[in-house]
């Protein structure tokens, strides 16, 4: 089964797609991760995407979709994906198409986790910072023992400018002026399944499976 994950910060798409990579034995493929392992290890994509990003400029898309090709073409994904991170435009979801179709796959489903931007904002805005050692928590699910202070360290936690509330709610709508034409490309093509993000993270999780199994 491939599976491509979408949702706004903070709805827990992350989280969920682990899960269920977990649960229905494919790699959970996430960009971000494919990006840090090629720039350790110094691939030539690596090193590619670096010379960019040492500029300020973004990584164009044919470097993130080769780097998605050179991973898709890796034996463990024979049977199956979830990819998070990627796509993120409607070109991309184009070029991700003519990828599997090189493998005579498909998409079978895009899972759209949404939440209620209030609910998004509360859970950014619960993240805060050890000044000392970064370690990071959040007020709601993974709170101090000591508030203020950090467990490891006992240093000072403070809120990072990007996890103030009014920041918080800028990322949401960035996310959405990006996203919505590729949420609405999916859905045009009857793949998109929109899992709300409420209830506790197992919850979600039983939603998802339960949407699955009805494919």
């Amino acid at each position: 089964m491939n599976l491509v994950m979408l949702g706004p910060p903070g709805a827990g798409k992350g989280t969920q797609a682990a899960l269920l990579a977990e649960k229905i034995e494919v790699p959970h493929v996430a960009t971000g991760d494919l990006f840090r392992t090629a720039l350790k290890e110094e691939t030539e994509l690596g090193l590619s995407a670096k010379s960019y990003m040492e500029r300020g400029e973004l990584v164009p898309d044919e470097v993130t979709v080769a780097m998605v090709r050179e991973r898709l073409l890796e034996p463990d994904c024979d049977t199956g994906v979830i990819l998070d991170g990627f796509p993120r435009t409607v070109e991309q979801a184009e070029a991700l198409e003519g990828i599997l179709a090189e493998q005579s796959k498909t998409i079978d489903a895009a899972l759209f986790i949404d939440a209620a931007e209030d609910e998004l904002v509360r859970r950014l805005s619960s993240r805060w910072t050890c000044r000392n050692c970064q370690a990071v928590y959040n007020i709601i699910s993974n709170p101090p023992r000591q508030e203020g202070k950090c467990d490891i360290c006992g240093g000072e936690l403070y809120q990072r400018a990007d996890d103030v509330p009014d920041t918080v709610r800028n990322r949401i709508r960035v996310y959405w002026d990006q996203t919505s034409p590729l949420v609405d490309y999916y859905r045009g093509k009857g793949l998109l399944i929109t899992i709300k993000s409420e209830g506790g993270i197992e919850s979600v999780q039983g939603k998802i499976l339960k949407a699955l199994e009805a494919l």
